[in-house]
């Protein structure tokens, strides 16, 4: 979603119009569409800027799966397409090279658009990084150990007088070793620096704050737009943005499940188990907004998502339908399709 490079793009359009544009792939990409399918396509594709974009997010998907087609069909729907986007394909031409920085998987400028691809680009090249459905555990030079969730990168900065990760994209949990140096070991990200006051914490990057949970220890916090701070102690998490530092509550010891390969939900709404999922899945996992609130208990595995969907469909008054082998959908039970 997070915001993923595989979740739908900031402007995203509905999920009504996604399902649609997967529904429309499926019969494109079967072989067996004729020319009726062809024009109605190319007329739904033109009703909108909301299902061009939503079209250009499949295609997008599709490729991380199946190289491009070069079927007579296939040719078809991309000549219709670009027409029907117009100026915005030239655009995206124009501007391949920009977009070449986020490899053969995200290819053109629409790509570029959708994703978070400035903090995705870094990522990349970080000095720690972890895939779809990837937690690593890695031990750096001074003995701190450092989990990756899935989908999360950091890059490490040791200095004489300091040590410091930078939290890229999202989640890692941290356990401090002491310095022999004294040296003091900082986490930074966008909105702020925090300081490890012999600690193990949790620290997650979401799109415009941050997250902060300390299990031992405390940690304080500085917010990068004001002088604003806080010591966090051992059993208290926290929420801030660049301009200011939200109240504590009781840090959830469940949120480390990840650590372990499981998910806990304790009246989650479905919507945050779903953006879980979503750094385990590797294609699009989308969730229909009328089911999105419904209360979610008990624990799932992460590393293997479509136990954890077949899970939550036995408990839910949802269902969980395959477009296509890479396009799953969390619907309301008896839901139209693509409704």
């Amino acid at each position: 979603m997070t915001a993923s490079s595989l979740d739908p793009p900031a402007a995203e359009p509905s999920h009504r119009s996604l399902e649609q544009a997967a529904g429309w792939f499926a019969v494109l990409d079967s072989g067996e569409a004729t020319a009726a399918d062809r024009r109605h396509w190319e007329a739904w594709l033109a009703e909108s800027a909301e299902h061009r974009e939503a079209w250009r997010y499949v295609e997008r998907i599709s490729r991380r799966f199946d190289p491009i087609k070069t079927s007579p069909e296939r040719g078809s729907a991309l000549a219709a397409y670009r027409q029907a986007s117009g100026d915005r394909a030239r655009q995206r031409r124009t501007l391949l090279g920009l977009a070449a920085l986020a490899g053969s998987g995200l290819a053109g400028w629409a790509a570029w658009r959708q994703t978070d691809l400035p903090r995705l680009a870094l990522a990349w090249v970080a000095d720690y990084r972890s895939g779809t459905g990837e937690v690593r555990d890695v031990v750096l030079s001074d003995g701190t150990r450092v989990w990756l969730n899935a989908q999360s990168a950091f890059n490490r900065d040791y200095r004489t007088d300091r040590r410091c990760l930078h939290l890229v994209r999202g989640e890692i949990l941290v356990d401090t070793a002491a310095d022999p140096q004294g040296r003091p070991f900082y986490v930074e990200t966008p909105q702020g620096r925090m300081q490890a006051l012999g600690t193990r914490f949790a620290v997650r990057q979401d799109a415009h704050e941050t997250f902060l949970a300390v299990y031992e220890g405390a940690v304080q916090v500085r917010t990068a737009g004001t002088d604003a701070g806080a010591v966090i102690p051992t059993g208290r998490q926290t929420r801030f943005t660049r301009a200011a530092l939200a109240a504590t509550e009781a840090a959830d010891p469940s949120r480390e499940a990840w650590t372990r390969g499981l998910l806990v939900a304790r009246d989650t709404p479905l919507r945050e188990v779903v953006g879980e999922l979503r750094r385990y899945y590797p294609g699009h996992l989308g969730l229909a907004p009328e089911v999105a609130d419904l209360p979610v208990f008990g624990g799932y595995p992460l590393n293997r998502p479509d136990q954890a969907l077949a899970m939550l469909e036995a408990v839910l008054p949802i269902r969980v339908r395959r477009t296509l082998p890479w396009w799953v959908s969390i619907e309301a039970r008896g839901a139209a399709p693509g409704g």
